[in-house]
């Protein structure tokens, strides 16, 4: 479900594991955070978090979510704000390697990561909740205007637009294109000459960069879990995830 492999320089990959689309239920979400918040303390300088060749997750596991009644959902969500707030708060450098598509969810992990590394090619990125019928919640649309600037955030986020690789780097939602077979090298590549650094001084001056992101999740009882519930069980999004179940289950385009 989650594989782990050890790098050179204290670098720790932690691998999306979960076939066939890497989509993120409450087990992949539990363990996703716990490696997120052992690993400095385990010994990692750095962490990466990747996925599979051509895909790095497809975001949430509708179909398995959809059994959940509320009570499992707010564990659940309070599990899915734990992890980025994990990803903003790290004390240490977190890199996505963007191995292919990466809606939702998955795009979710990605922008919360200090730099992001995407596969070439006819892969999309992108928050396409609004398509499902859901709203993004306020701290992760925070975490995208901050890459991307407010406006063309907005754009983004009400449309639901995913966006291919190329687009992706223009816009600035990710920071480098390699071939598929080489993102986790290239986002290794990345972190080795940041960790040659005087550590304290590149640590510190992390820290401070990224206190507007971490500043987000500071207040845990603040997070919009419950309206995010309202959302989720709301008829409206509750017969849009239901149809996009079933086309799944038909293999027909969504």
């Amino acid at each position: 479900m989650l594989e782990r492999t050890e790098h050179d320089h204290g670098i720790r990959e932690l691998r999306l594991a979960r076939p066939p689309v890497n989509a993120l239920n409450p087990a992949l979400i539990a363990a996703l955070q716990q490696a997120i918040v052992n690993a400095p303390h385990e010994g990692a300088q750095a962490l990466v978090l990747s996925g599979s060749p051509g895909l790095f997750s497809a975001g949430l596991d509708i179909p398995a979510l959809l059994q959940l009644d509320r009570a499992a959902m707010r564990a659940f969500w309070n599990d899915f704000f734990g992890v980025c707030a994990a990803l903003a708060r790290s004390p240490i450098p977190v890199a996505a390697a963007v191995t292919g598509h990466s809606p939702a969810g998955g795009a979710v992990l990605a922008i919360f990561c200090d730099y992001r590394v995407m596969a070439r090619g006819e892969f999309r990125i992108g928050l396409n909740e609004v398509q499902v019928g859901l709203i993004v919640p306020d701290c992760i649309q925070a975490a995208l205007r901050r890459l991307l600037g407010a406006y063309p955030a907005e754009r983004l986020l009400v449309s639901g637009t995913m966006l291919d690789s190329e687009d992706a780097l223009a816009a600035g939602l990710v920071d480098e294109l390699a071939d598929v077979d080489h993102v986790v090298t290239r986002t290794l590549a990345w972190l080795d000459p940041l960790l040659q650094l005087p550590r304290q001084a590149m640590l510190g001056t992390r820290a401070l960069a990224r206190a507007d992101l971490a500043r987000l999740f500071d207040d845990p009882a603040s997070l919009p879990v419950e309206d995010f519930l309202d959302s989720w069980f709301a008829p409206e999004a509750q017969a849009t995830l239901h149809t996009l179940v079933e086309r799944l289950r038909n293999k027909k385009p969504v």
